[in-house]
């Protein structure tokens, strides 16, 4: 189901899209001069189609398919990356063979993990990869979310099947940072670097504030206030403001409320990788992993840190807990040997 806006010239309408009984049913378009008349046509076809109490209780005919169509169309399309998401789902969708909703069950979805693990499963593209625990795990997260967000909306009927299936449990992973010599080497090779002037100035800025590259690198006159930045259009949809020193205020100052940068991911990474070369994934995020770790060995606050990086949850902040100068240091002075 959708309602979307067509602009025919200089007049506009409205199309309405549907399909009452469900992906395989017949298909219903209709054009509309504003969107409140297409979305009263849509509401009064569904009913038409599901409120017939005299025949009794209608078979549900809407497959896994369909109803992450209307997860989409109602809520999923508001995500940062929402087209990715949803081409992610139709992959898993399509993996367990687009089943009627309602048949979907904890034993399918374990069949298509283990095929997923295994490279059985083709993506939209046709090729058959193998994957990580991890991406099962990140996979299953994103289905059960998009159920328990349809049972919110009263369009999934009956229990959550995966709600029994329990994920694989893993080894946390390492967060590596940055050691003194290494930020060293690194500004200074970045202050050299003569082909990209920005270079410098959004490695100084990320380690200053836990920012994340992009949230960096796309920063406008317009988000720097004296010794403030506020980071905008962020990962969490929350803005967030972290003050910085005087000295970088005037690194990165320009006149002006345009782009303060003009530099892309792919050129970080490889300054990155090419004088930190132990690195091997996390490249520019290692930036945002130095900030935080030495925030909280230079005896920095959990729930503060969790305010600057812009984290929904404190688990992901506790990550860092560890580095605190503090933490466990009872463990010195009351193990056995600690008395003898």
């Amino acid at each position: 189901m959708t309602i979307r806006n067509l602009k025919d010239g200089s007049k506009k309408s409205w199309l309405c899209d549907c399909r009452p009984q469900g992906r395989n049913g017949k298909r219903i378009r209709k054009r509309f001069a504003t969107k409140g008349e297409a979305l009263a046509f849509e509401k009064f076809t569904m009913l038409e189609a599901e409120d017939k109490p005299w025949l009794g209780e209608k078979a549900e005919r809407r497959s896994l398919l369909d109803m992450i169509d209307v997860w989409h169309e109602r809520h999923g399309q508001s995500l940062t990356h929402a087209k990715y998401t949803f081409n992610k789902l139709k992959v898993m969708a399509l993996g367990m063979g687009d089943p009627l909703y309602h048949k979907l069950t904890a034993k399918m979805f374990t069949e298509y993990r283990t095929a997923r693990l295994a490279g059985d499963i083709p993506d939209l593209n046709g090729r058959k990869v193998e994957i990580s625990f991890r991406t099962c795990n990140n996979e299953q997260d994103l289905l059960n979310a998009v159920i328990v967000e349809l049972i919110r909306m009263e369009e999934w009927k009956g229990p959550n099947p995966l709600s029994s299936v329990r994920q694989f449990k893993l080894h946390e992973s390492e967060m590596e940072f940055l050691t003194k010599d290494e930020m060293r080497t690194l500004i200074s090779a970045a202050e050299a670097h003569t082909h990209h002037e920005d270079l410098h100035k959004v490695i100084k800025l990320c380690l200053a504030t836990g920012g994340r590259f992009r949230e960096s690198a796309s920063l406008t006159g317009s988000q720097l206030t004296k010794y403030k930045v506020t980071f905008t259009q962020t990962k969490g949809k929350k803005n967030r403001s972290v003050p910085i020193s005087p000295e970088l205020y005037d690194v990165i100052y320009k006149e002006g409320s345009g782009p303060l940068f003009n530099i892309g991911y792919s050129t970080v990474y490889r300054f990155i990788v090419k004088h930190v070369p132990r690195l091997k994934q996390q490249a520019a995020h290692v930036l945002r992993h130095t900030f935080a770790s030495y925030y909280m060995i230079n005896g920095g606050n959990i729930i503060a840190l969790q305010r600057t990086l812009g984290h929904s949850d404190i688990k992901q902040t506790m990550r860092y807990a560890h580095l605190a100068p503090d933490h466990l240091e009872d463990v010195v002075t009351k193990n056995p040997l600690s008395n003898l």
